[in-house]
């Protein structure tokens, strides 16, 4: 039979010690209703006793979970003092009320970690014990459950007996959890015996034959010092006794942070059912509310790097032409597992790589044409037209880039004069329809506008002024002009145009040009809904 790992979540607590990570009241307070949706087992929700800020966010949470009912258990950290023992047990009453309190109580083990945490304590080890038990049989007593660490667990050397003590003490008086720390964050399984995971292995044999009739759950809690969080939280699930994980959403928490959630319920999911297992587990986490979660720390406490796994932008997005021909054809030909099934989606990101398969999709799902014989065509002039966007460009950048290419009119120059006979002789040089360069000549009372209209209307008949209006970008002498004009076609539809320049006139031409490459493009080359 498989067997649940439960999750912890932390991100409330060891999350919001990473500098810059603290959230609002009311953030704290929304992040528990999200980590109820998740399933989430057991939300370490604060430490009540560092500030009445802390206590109440503890205590308001415990309400809310109460008022709706939830299944997950609500903890709060502790150190080993009787002040903070009854501070806890207060703020998690409305917990204890349905059954679903939870206190974390801890004391440093660590050789290193015990004088500068304990001061004069750290050398009265039969005073420590003593003092777990009793704290704890409080806590017990009152109804609470209660999960006890031995602080810095991963780095006990020397003191394995006394660390074996304290457990031994802890579980005596009534807890039923014991978490296994990576406090600094410095395990690996190349330190052979030394591995925290064997030394809870060992504990927890210890354990079991002194207290055969007990059912208690070992837990792990990594940190990312060294980036080897996850490794050491998957060894302890998969390779070891442990049956409850700890971590934060996005893997935020001190330092280089916790062990990210996501990551362990993915693994656990993806790779918990192994035939060759010799023991399978799951989570009951639902999955679907990863995403929300995530993006909700991402925005609320610390940024989200594009490339995180599981929920981060890139994970799901593709830029490469090869990967993204097979995934329009299968979309799991290049993901580990469906995006849907974490409220993601797959995404496409038109860059360097692309190919024209890509920019062809995006063409006609934002409705233009593009055919199979001009799709390389097109998806050359547009990656010319962003030759130094080397991050990727953005649909409408694309779209916009395509239209130039439809576009009858391109301006590489455009000069006009007006001689004494009032004739306005316009030259453009680039692309005017069928032409590279045209020089035209309008006489009488019109300006370059009325010329270009004129030479417009050979080409592209039906175009007619509609509105038309130019102004002054600042106050200066020589301040820019914006020219702002819409065009109808056939006297119905209506197309918009904008351009700027140092020169009224020419800041109108553009103008016009602008918004009749517009109706150009919409109207030969924009998908009627039957092709759509």
């Amino acid at each position: 039979m498989a067997t649940q790992i439960y999750i912890l979540d932390t991100t409330l607590r060891d999350g919001q010690q990473s500098p810059g990570a603290g959230m609002s009241y009311e953030d704290n307070l929304h992040y528990a209703h999200l980590a109820h949706k998740l399933k989430i087992d057991i939300l370490e929700a604060g430490f009540p006793s560092a500030s009445n800020t802390d206590f109440n966010i503890v205590s308001q949470i415990a309400k809310d979970m109460a008022a709706i009912k939830s299944d997950m258990k609500i903890s709060g950290l502790c150190q080993l003092r009787e002040d903070q023992v009854h501070k806890t047990m207060e703020a998690l009453a409305p917990s204890l009320a349905i059954n679903r309190g939870r206190i974390h109580i801890y004391v440093p083990v660590d050789p290193e970690l015990m004088p500068v945490s304990l001061g004069n304590l750290a050398n009265d080890k039969p005073l420590i014990i003593g003092t777990v038990n009793k704290l704890i049989k409080i806590m017990t007593s009152a109804g609470f459950e209660v999960e006890f660490s031995p602080e810095g667990y991963s780095r006990m050397r020397k003191n394995f007996d006394f660390t074996t003590d304290v457990i031994r003490a802890a579980i005596e008086a009534g807890a039923s959890i014991i978490n296994c720390p990576d406090t600094i964050g410095g395990a690996s399984r190349y330190e052979g015996e030394d591995y925290f995971v064997n030394k809870i292995k060992q504990h927890a044999a210890i354990i079991k034959q002194e207290f055969p009739g007990q059912n208690i759950i070992w837990s792990a809690h990594c940190h990312n010092d060294f980036g080897t969080a996850l490794d050491n939280t998957l060894t302890a699930v998969f390779e070891g006794a442990v049956q409850q994980i700890e971590g934060c959403i996005n893997g935020v928490g001190e330092r280089a942070g916790n062990v990210s959630l996501e990551q362990c319920i993915m693994n656990i999911r993806q790779f918990g059912n192994l035939t060759h297992l010799s023991h399978k587990v799951y989570t009951n986490a639902d999955i679907s509310y990863l995403k929300d979660i995530s993006d909700f720390i991402a925005e609320k406490m610390l940024p989200r790097q594009p490339h995180s796994p599981i929920t981060g932008k890139n994970a799901a997005s593709h830029t490469s032409g090869g990967h993204i021909n097979a995934i329009l054809k299968n979309p799991m030909a290049y993901q580990p597992f469906d995006p849907k099934q974490i409220g993601s989606e797959i995404s496409f990101v038109f860059g360097p790589l692309s190919g024209s398969n890509h920019a062809r999709q995006i063409i006609t799902t934002l409705g233009y044409k593009c055919t199979e014989e001009e799709k390389v065509a097109i998806t050359q002039a547009i990656k010319d037209y962003y030759q130094d966007r080397r991050k990727g460009i953005t649909d409408e950048e694309l779209v916009k880039a395509y239209k130039a290419y439809r576009s009858p009119i391109r301006l590489d120059s455009l000069t006009y004069a007006k001689d004494a006979g009032n004739t306005t002789t316009l030259t453009l040089h680039g692309k005017f329809f069928d032409l590279p360069e045209i020089s035209v000549s309008y006489k009488g009372k019109g300006s370059a506008l009325s010329t270009i209209n004129n030479a417009i209307a050979t080409h592209f008949p039906g175009i007619a002024v509609e509105d038309y209006n130019s102004y002054a970008e600042g106050h200066t002498i020589d301040a820019l002009c914006t020219s702002n004009i819409t065009v109808s076609l056939n006297g119905s539809h209506r197309f918009h145009g904008r351009a700027s320049d140092e020169d009224i006139e020419i800041s109108a031409v553009k103008a016009f040009i602008d918004a009749v490459n517009n109706a150009y493009v919409e109207t030969k080359f924009a998908l009627k809904n039957t092709e759509k």
